[in-house]
């Protein structure tokens, strides 16, 4: 009787409409719901045990999931009932011992602080409008990236903003606004995947980490959302984000972290399949390529099938456009390949080009910056033109171009041409890279900072020495138009705008509100800022001859003036891009206290940019022959 019960519940699930995803282990329809789970091959027993509630109490019902075949590493159960509203774990024995319950690796809801998986129907999760949905078709050429932390851009006072640090935030006017008049087209979103470092529990208590510390890869962070509790809340208000800078026309990255676990033993990866989904070195220690006491093994079928599988959910079931992968050298060059080609050509990805700390996989076969050209399709950051500007990663006291330090030229020309092979470039003179990487200008991230490291105002003020208030002004425009003139893909991170700083910080994965906020007040303080960022974005955004997107299209258009010791200087041949207006471009970049010139060819040109000015409307007219670049600041010309 038992066994036909069984039956009609089965059935019954196959005729009703169901929520289904293969990926997560869990199909639920209302008549019954369908478990699944892979352990290694010599898992003993795997119990699941089903909840009423996502923290405590006791199990309601617990079941003895059956092996799909002697040997074998699928494991399934079916519950009959509609089970909508509860949650699940599994618990899987090992050499006589069961090692703890979790959520398992594929699951796409979860209750509080994602211990426990949660039965829901994902169709009821979308908000109104949600199927009409569609990603903003945006080039990669075109795009202008804002790397962003949901807590820093909104928690202030400052900002005005109702949802502070959550998700619905980006929903809010205020948000929409700064961004649509900024002119940024991508925001690239610190890791917003279910992580370890906030209890969700205690979010009217100050808690903050920058989310690098993975827990459940396929699930929105609770602490985003307004009730972590409810776990349709954080999938419904992730979508209203995305569904709200979709219609402003902006498009949305995921930060995302399968380099490393928040840790092993307690990882859904080694609860469910020990030491299956990481690297070991030869004396059996655990492999820490990542800086985090781990590694994962993306080189393994599994780890690359749920790599594969994980993007491509948020892809479907989020529409995301993009994703930035922290530490992509520590992924195989296969696997990232295999992403690439598994979503749509219009998803952008790029990541780190390196790793931490030694990979105990071949080094040539990691993803790294070096081997970006066997990743057609995939960029990388450019250290380079980074280090260049600012001074190198390792000390935030030396200074680079931007503090008069000669010497970086190259390394700047080597960021401004892609990362691509220009005559123009004199490869031995680059700081980290002799060789070009990129094949096309497009897998190159041109930036001066990120999250990680000192903002560009800290920079600044720690690596020039008696840095004035005007100085700290003028150079961080001047670094932001060598980014924002880049054949590259810019980036800049958010706040820079408004002349944010961190307090001379300089990790701040968790530091309190105080040092990691936005303070809104600044775009009073230093309206001029804000004013040349959203004319310089504008004026790359309306001329192409700045984002040709063609290796071939750079070598035979931009050529380079001869170099001197902190101005570099370049021509762009306008009237051979595409839809370009501007005939002959002339950019230039002086970081000396005094003022430097140029040779151009005789002619009236219209200044666009100057001092701390921007506007390709036009500034004033000058004459060719000898032309004169400001003190510390970028000029823009055109014919």
């Amino acid at each position: 009787m038992k066994r036909f019960t069984l039956l009609v519940a089965i059935i019954m699930a196959l005729l009703v409409p169901q929520s289904t995803n293969a990926r997560t282990g869990v199909t639920y329809s209302p008549g019954a719901s369908g478990f699944s789970i892979e352990t290694n091959s010599d898992a003993q027993q795997v119990k699941l045990r089903i909840y009423k509630d996502g923290l405590g109490g006791k199990p309601v019902k617990t079941v003895n999931m059956k092996r799909e075949q002697a040997g074998g590493t699928l494991w399934q159960a079916t519950v009959k009932g509609d089970l909508k509203g509860k949650f699940y774990t599994f618990d899987v024995k090992y050499g006589g011992k069961f090692r703890g319950e979790c959520a398992g690796i594929w699951a796409t809801a979860v209750g509080v602080n994602g211990k426990r998986g949660a039965i829901v129907d994902m169709t009821e999760t979308d908000p109104q409008g949600w199927k009409a949905d569609v990603r903003p078709n945006i080039p990669a050429k075109d795009l202008v990236l804002y790397e962003m932390h949901h807590r820093d851009f909104s928690i202030d006072e400052s900002g005005g903003f109702t949802y502070k640090g959550k998700f619905l935030a980006l929903t809010e006017p205020r948000a929409i606004n700064h961004l649509k008049t900024l002119g940024v087209n991508a925001v690239h979103i610190l890791p917003s995947f279910d992580y370890a470092s906030v209890d969700e529990t205690r979010l009217n208590e100050p808690q903050y980490n920058w989310g690098y510390d993975p827990v459940n890869y396929n699930v929105p962070e609770g602490g985003y959302s307004t009730d972590p509790y409810k776990p349709e809340v954080r999938i419904n208000e992730f979508k209203q984000m995305v569904q709200a800078l979709h219609k402003a026309g902006i498009k949305v990255i995921l930060d995302v972290v399968y380099n490393h676990t928040w840790n092993i033993d307690g990882s859904n990866f080694q609860l469910t399949r020990p030491d299956y989904f990481y690297r070991k070195n030869a004396d059996g220690s655990y492999s820490n390529g990542s800086g985090c006491g781990n590694e994962t093994a993306s080189e393994r079928e599994g780890m690359r099938q749920y790599m594969v599988e994980s993007v491509k959910y948020w892809v479907d079931e989020y529409h995301i456009d993009g994703f930035r992968f922290d530490l992509m050298g520590v992924h195989d060059i296969e696997t990232m390949n295999a992403i690439r080609n598994a979503v749509p050509q219009d998803i952008f990805i790029y990541g780190e080009g390196w790793s931490a700390g030694n990979c105990a996989y071949p080094g040539d076969k990691l993803a790294m910056k070096a081997h970006i050209q066997q990743m057609p399709g995939i960029a990388a950051f450019s250290d380079c033109i980074r280090d260049g500007l600012r001074g190198p990663w390792d000390s935030n006291s030396k200074a680079a171009f931007l503090g008069g330090v000669k010497g970086y030229e190259e390394s700047l020309k080597f960021g401004i041409v892609g990362a691509i092979q220009h005559p123009g470039v004199d490869y031995s003179k680059v700081n980290y890279s002799k060789a070009p990487y990129a094949t096309e200008p497009t897998q190159m991230i041109a930036y001066v900072s990120c999250h990680d490291d000192m903002c560009l105002v800290d920079r600044l003020k720690a690596s020039v020495k008696g840095i004035t208030t005007d100085e700290l002004i003028r150079l961080d425009l001047l670094a932001q138009t060598v980014v924002m003139t880049s054949q590259g893909v810019p980036f800049m991170l958010s706040g820079e705008e408004m002349l944010r700083d961190k307090k001379g910080v300089h990790n701040s994965y968790e530091s309190p509100d105080s040092i990691n906020h936005l303070d809104w007040d600044n775009m009073e303080r230093y309206p001029q800022v804000m004013e040349y960022y959203k004319n310089l974005i504008a004026m790359r955004k309306a001329h192409p001859a700045f984002h040709m997107g063609s290796a071939d299209m750079v070598r035979r258009n931009l050529d380079f003036l001869p170099t001197e010791n902190c101005l570099v200087a370049f021509h762009i041949n306008g009237k051979n891009v595409p839809g370009e207006q501007w005939n002959d471009i002339y950019v230039a970049f002086n970081t000396h206290k005094r003022a430097r010139s140029i040779e151009v060819p005789e002619g009236t040109y219209t200044v666009v940019c100057r001092n701390i000015k921007c506007d390709q409307a036009g500034l004033t007219t000058i004459k060719g022959g000898k032309v004169t670049i400001p003190a510390q600041s970028a000029l823009i010309i055109h014919n």
